[in-house]
Protein backbone atom coordinates (compact mmCIF):
# COMPACT_ATOMS: atom_id res chain seq x y z
CA UNK A 1 0.00 0.00 0.00
CA UNK A 2 1.76 3.36 -1.01
CA UNK A 3 0.74 6.06 1.17
CA UNK A 4 2.29 9.16 2.68
CA UNK A 5 3.05 8.46 6.70
CA UNK A 6 0.40 10.70 7.71
CA UNK A 7 -2.16 8.36 6.00
CA UNK A 8 -0.71 5.13 7.24
CA UNK A 9 -0.69 6.47 10.54
CA UNK A 10 -4.23 7.04 10.56
CA UNK A 11 -4.94 3.49 9.10
CA UNK A 12 -3.27 2.05 11.93
CA UNK A 13 -5.69 3.61 14.04
CA UNK A 14 -8.42 1.89 12.80
CA UNK A 15 -9.08 -0.92 14.76
CA UNK A 16 -9.59 1.15 17.54
CA UNK A 17 -12.62 1.99 16.24
CA UNK A 18 -13.55 -1.41 15.05
CA UNK A 19 -13.16 -2.24 18.62
CA UNK A 20 -15.71 0.19 19.76
CA UNK A 21 -18.10 -0.80 17.62
CA UNK A 22 -17.07 -4.62 18.25
CA UNK A 23 -18.18 -3.83 21.95
CA UNK A 24 -21.42 -2.07 21.24
CA UNK A 25 -22.71 -4.85 19.16
CA UNK A 26 -21.45 -7.57 21.34
CA UNK A 27 -23.91 -6.09 24.01
CA UNK A 28 -26.84 -5.75 21.26
CA UNK A 29 -26.21 -9.12 20.79
CA UNK A 30 -26.08 -10.16 24.65
CA UNK A 31 -29.34 -8.14 24.84
CA UNK A 32 -31.00 -9.39 22.16
CA UNK A 33 -30.26 -13.25 23.28
CA UNK A 34 -31.71 -12.42 26.94
CA UNK A 35 -35.07 -11.12 25.40
CA UNK A 36 -35.68 -13.82 23.49
CA UNK A 37 -33.85 -17.22 24.75
CA UNK A 38 -34.29 -18.72 21.15
CA UNK A 39 -30.91 -21.00 21.67
CA UNK A 40 -27.03 -21.30 21.38
CA UNK A 41 -26.39 -19.38 18.65
CA UNK A 42 -26.85 -15.96 19.52
CA UNK A 43 -24.50 -16.67 22.52
CA UNK A 44 -21.98 -17.98 19.75
CA UNK A 45 -22.37 -15.17 17.79
CA UNK A 46 -21.87 -12.44 21.06
CA UNK A 47 -18.47 -14.52 21.39
CA UNK A 48 -17.75 -14.56 17.77
CA UNK A 49 -18.21 -10.41 17.71
CA UNK A 50 -16.40 -10.16 21.34
CA UNK A 51 -13.18 -11.92 20.06
CA UNK A 52 -13.23 -10.15 16.67
CA UNK A 53 -12.89 -6.95 19.04
CA UNK A 54 -10.22 -8.89 20.89
CA UNK A 55 -8.41 -9.09 17.80
CA UNK A 56 -8.82 -5.28 16.76
CA UNK A 57 -8.27 -4.15 20.26
CA UNK A 58 -4.71 -5.92 20.37
CA UNK A 59 -4.07 -4.42 16.94
CA UNK A 60 -4.97 -0.87 18.20
CA UNK A 61 -2.33 -1.72 20.92
CA UNK A 62 0.28 -2.37 18.88
CA UNK A 63 -0.36 0.74 16.87
CA UNK A 64 -0.41 2.90 20.26
CA UNK A 65 2.18 1.22 22.51
CA UNK A 66 4.24 -1.02 20.11
CA UNK A 67 4.57 -4.37 19.17
CA UNK A 68 5.54 -7.48 21.53
CA UNK A 69 5.95 -11.05 20.93
CA UNK A 70 3.20 -11.66 22.98
CA UNK A 71 0.67 -8.96 21.40
CA UNK A 72 1.66 -11.15 18.36
CA UNK A 73 1.14 -14.53 19.25
CA UNK A 74 -2.41 -13.33 21.22
CA UNK A 75 -3.44 -10.85 17.92
CA UNK A 76 -2.62 -14.54 15.94
CA UNK A 77 -5.05 -16.36 18.21
CA UNK A 78 -7.74 -13.96 18.17
CA UNK A 79 -7.63 -13.06 15.08
CA UNK A 80 -6.73 -15.92 12.64
CA UNK A 81 -7.98 -18.79 14.71
CA UNK A 82 -11.25 -17.33 16.31
CA UNK A 83 -12.14 -14.36 13.99
CA UNK A 84 -14.34 -16.16 12.07
CA UNK A 85 -15.00 -19.94 13.77
CA UNK A 86 -17.36 -18.60 16.75
CA UNK A 87 -19.48 -16.66 14.02
CA UNK A 88 -19.22 -19.67 12.15
CA UNK A 89 -20.71 -21.69 14.97
CA UNK A 90 -23.85 -19.77 15.68
CA UNK A 91 -24.47 -20.25 11.86
CA UNK A 92 -24.20 -24.07 12.59
CA UNK A 93 -26.52 -24.04 15.32
CA UNK A 94 -28.84 -21.93 13.82
CA UNK A 95 -29.22 -23.66 10.01
CA UNK A 96 -28.43 -27.26 11.20
CA UNK A 97 -29.65 -29.67 13.79
CA UNK A 98 -28.58 -29.87 17.26
CA UNK A 99 -27.15 -32.80 17.57
CA UNK A 100 -25.43 -32.37 14.65
CA UNK A 101 -24.21 -28.58 15.46
CA UNK A 102 -22.57 -30.23 18.85
CA UNK A 103 -20.81 -32.92 16.95
CA UNK A 104 -19.25 -30.22 14.53
CA UNK A 105 -18.65 -28.35 18.13
CA UNK A 106 -17.07 -31.11 19.75
CA UNK A 107 -14.45 -32.38 17.13
CA UNK A 108 -13.74 -28.58 15.54
CA UNK A 109 -13.11 -26.81 19.18
CA UNK A 110 -10.55 -28.94 20.68
CA UNK A 111 -8.63 -28.55 17.19
CA UNK A 112 -8.68 -25.23 17.62
CA UNK A 113 -7.87 -25.35 21.34
CA UNK A 114 -4.62 -27.77 20.28
CA UNK A 115 -3.91 -25.24 17.44
CA UNK A 116 -4.25 -22.47 19.84
CA UNK A 117 -1.59 -23.83 22.48
CA UNK A 118 1.25 -24.58 19.59
CA UNK A 119 1.01 -21.09 18.46
CA UNK A 120 1.93 -20.10 22.07
CA UNK A 121 4.52 -22.42 22.46
CA UNK A 122 5.95 -21.88 18.82
CA UNK A 123 9.55 -20.63 18.08
CA UNK A 124 9.34 -16.94 16.64
CA UNK A 125 11.44 -15.74 13.71
CA UNK A 126 12.49 -12.39 15.16
CA UNK A 127 13.37 -11.53 11.19
CA UNK A 128 9.67 -10.95 10.61
CA UNK A 129 9.05 -9.11 13.58
CA UNK A 130 7.86 -5.18 13.35
CA UNK A 131 7.69 -2.91 15.47
CA UNK A 132 3.77 -1.20 14.91
CA UNK A 133 2.13 -4.05 12.92
CA UNK A 134 1.72 -7.82 14.23
CA UNK A 135 2.23 -10.29 11.41
CA UNK A 136 1.77 -14.20 11.42
CA UNK A 137 4.93 -14.41 9.74
CA UNK A 138 6.47 -14.19 13.49
CA UNK A 139 5.13 -17.91 14.05
CA UNK A 140 8.47 -20.44 13.68
CA UNK A 141 6.58 -23.14 12.71
CA UNK A 142 5.08 -22.79 9.58
CA UNK A 143 3.43 -26.32 9.61
CA UNK A 144 1.43 -24.42 12.80
CA UNK A 145 0.42 -21.62 10.14
CA UNK A 146 -0.54 -24.03 7.98
CA UNK A 147 -3.52 -25.56 9.86
CA UNK A 148 -4.96 -22.24 10.29
CA UNK A 149 -6.82 -21.92 6.27
CA UNK A 150 -8.56 -25.28 7.60
CA UNK A 151 -9.80 -23.01 10.52
CA UNK A 152 -10.67 -20.31 7.77
CA UNK A 153 -12.28 -22.94 5.20
CA UNK A 154 -14.57 -24.13 8.14
CA UNK A 155 -15.72 -20.26 8.98
CA UNK A 156 -16.22 -19.69 5.16
CA UNK A 157 -18.26 -23.08 4.41
CA UNK A 158 -20.87 -22.07 7.13
CA UNK A 159 -20.76 -18.24 7.60
CA UNK A 160 -20.45 -17.23 4.48
CA UNK A 161 -21.89 -20.09 2.86
CA UNK A 162 -24.97 -20.40 5.50
CA UNK A 163 -25.41 -16.86 5.02
CA UNK A 164 -25.53 -16.75 1.38
CA UNK A 165 -28.05 -20.43 1.54
CA UNK A 166 -30.38 -18.24 3.84
CA UNK A 167 -29.99 -15.26 1.51
CA UNK A 168 -31.12 -17.27 -1.34
CA UNK A 169 -33.67 -19.29 0.17
CA UNK A 170 -35.42 -16.70 1.66
CA UNK A 171 -35.32 -14.53 -1.48
CA UNK A 172 -37.80 -17.13 -2.82
CA UNK A 173 -40.21 -17.04 -0.67
CA UNK A 174 -43.24 -14.50 -0.54
CA UNK A 175 -44.54 -14.24 3.57
CA UNK A 176 -43.79 -11.25 5.20
CA UNK A 177 -40.81 -10.37 6.36
CA UNK A 178 -38.58 -12.53 4.18
CA UNK A 179 -37.51 -9.72 2.03
CA UNK A 180 -35.69 -8.35 5.50
CA UNK A 181 -34.54 -11.84 5.91
CA UNK A 182 -32.86 -12.18 2.44
CA UNK A 183 -31.19 -8.65 2.26
CA UNK A 184 -29.72 -9.21 6.23
CA UNK A 185 -28.55 -12.46 4.92
CA UNK A 186 -26.90 -11.02 2.03
CA UNK A 187 -25.29 -8.57 3.93
CA UNK A 188 -23.82 -10.63 6.50
CA UNK A 189 -22.64 -12.99 3.77
CA UNK A 190 -20.78 -9.66 1.74
CA UNK A 191 -19.31 -8.45 5.69
CA UNK A 192 -17.79 -11.71 6.60
CA UNK A 193 -16.00 -11.74 3.48
CA UNK A 194 -14.15 -8.62 3.26
CA UNK A 195 -12.12 -9.70 6.49
CA UNK A 196 -11.03 -13.09 4.47
CA UNK A 197 -9.94 -10.54 1.52
CA UNK A 198 -7.85 -8.52 3.82
CA UNK A 199 -6.14 -11.28 5.70
CA UNK A 200 -5.00 -12.45 2.20
CA UNK A 201 -3.57 -9.13 1.64
CA UNK A 202 -1.82 -9.30 5.17
CA UNK A 203 0.01 -11.93 4.33
CA UNK A 204 1.45 -10.61 1.44
CA UNK A 205 2.33 -7.89 3.88
CA UNK A 206 -0.21 -5.21 3.42
CA UNK A 207 -1.69 -5.33 7.43
CA UNK A 208 -3.38 -2.26 6.20
CA UNK A 209 -6.21 -3.98 4.07
CA UNK A 210 -7.14 -6.04 6.96
CA UNK A 211 -7.76 -2.91 9.59
CA UNK A 212 -10.12 -1.53 6.71
CA UNK A 213 -11.72 -4.90 6.15
CA UNK A 214 -12.14 -5.48 9.35
CA UNK A 215 -13.93 -2.17 10.59
CA UNK A 216 -15.96 -2.34 6.75
CA UNK A 217 -16.89 -6.00 7.03
CA UNK A 218 -18.01 -5.54 10.85
CA UNK A 219 -20.47 -2.74 9.96
CA UNK A 220 -21.72 -5.08 7.02
CA UNK A 221 -22.65 -7.80 9.34
CA UNK A 222 -24.46 -5.42 11.66
CA UNK A 223 -26.35 -3.91 8.97
CA UNK A 224 -26.96 -7.38 8.06
CA UNK A 225 -27.97 -8.98 11.32
CA UNK A 226 -30.25 -5.60 11.97
CA UNK A 227 -32.06 -5.78 8.60
CA UNK A 228 -32.71 -9.44 9.37
CA UNK A 229 -33.99 -8.75 12.68
CA UNK A 230 -36.58 -6.40 11.11
CA UNK A 231 -38.11 -8.92 10.08
CA UNK A 232 -39.67 -10.35 13.18
CA UNK A 233 -41.67 -6.83 13.81
CA UNK A 234 -43.34 -8.33 10.22
CA UNK A 235 -44.19 -11.51 11.40
CA UNK A 236 -43.52 -13.40 14.97
CA UNK A 237 -40.25 -15.26 15.22
CA UNK A 238 -39.28 -18.41 12.84
CA UNK A 239 -36.84 -21.01 14.61
CA UNK A 240 -34.70 -19.96 11.83
CA UNK A 241 -34.85 -15.98 11.99
CA UNK A 242 -31.98 -14.26 13.43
Amino acid sequence: MTSSPEQVQLVHYIPILTTAFAAVFAFVLIQRWRTRKTGPHLLWWTAGVVAYGIGTALEGSVTLFGNSIVLTKAWYVAGALLGGYPLAQGSVYLLLERRTANILTAVSLPFIAVVAALVIIAPVDMAAFEAHRPTGALIGWTWVRAMTPIINIYAVIFLIGGAILSAVRFAKKTEPGAGYRAAGNALIAFGAILPGIGGTMAKMGVIEALYIGEFVGLLFIWAGFSTATRSAKVVPAAPNAA
